[in-house]
């Protein structure tokens, strides 16, 4: 357990464990704007572009709260 605990300390796996949940957690909020313009909201090109910004600007926050969670 002392080994694991060790490694898992460890910067790099921080990095790893960070980066996986931030990617994860894009994926999740990018299917869920796809299930919502699959309902048939936001199937525009705005409405597409205004997704896609909204997406990019949770899962940034998104990583930064993992990124403080992580340290």
């Amino acid at each position: 357990f002392n080994e694991v605990v060790a490694v898992l300390s460890s910067p790099m796996a921080k990095v790893v464990c960070w980066a996986i949940a931030s990617i994860l957690t894009y994926h999740a909020l990018a299917g869920i704007k796809h299930l919502i313009m699959d309902a048939g909201i936001g199937e525009t090109m705005r409405g597409g572009v205004v997704g896609a910004r909204v997406v990019f600007l949770l899962a940034a926050v998104s990583a930064a709260i993992w990124g403080l969670l992580i340290w």
